[in-house]
């Protein structure tokens, strides 16, 4: 069993900043990616942003691109997301998922996928 917990929510207003966190405990060996997906009000849930053990797998959604990075301490087996130029179009629940990365397609092309996921941080940005 997996544990997950986010931190680091908040109200903010537009063209602010903030910084998510998420820790992972218990049996994580196989689920070496961590990744970010957000809910909007309203709305389904989707891709934000994830991170391999090595770090050298970082995917982004597009319109999260240039302004959000993902880090991560494994050390801590925590990952972070740094949020920058926010937007109304953010305000979302921030779900954190532990999980693995896949081939996708023939092609090649990798995809996380996530086993685990918390219950998520509110971040709501104001205009």
């Amino acid at each position: 069993q997996v544990h997950v917990v986010e931190s680091g929510g908040g109200l903010v207003q537009a063209g602010g900043s903030l910084r998510l966190s998420c820790a992972a405990s218990g049996r994580t060996a196989r689920h070496p990616t961590m990744g970010w997906y957000r809910q909007p009000p309203g709305k389904e849930r989707e891709f934000v942003a994830a991170i391999s053990w090595s770090g050298g797998f970082t995917p982004y959604a597009d319109s999260v691109k240039g302004r959000f990075t993902i880090s991560r301490d494994n050390g801590e087996n925590t990952i972070y997301l740094q949020m920058n130029s926010l937007k109304p179009a953010d305000t979302a629940n921030y779900i954190c998922a532990v999980g693995r990365t896949v081939v996708a397609d023939a092609a090649g092309r990798l995809q996380f996928v996530g086993d685990y996921w918390g219950q998520g941080t509110q971040v709501t940005v104001s205009s």
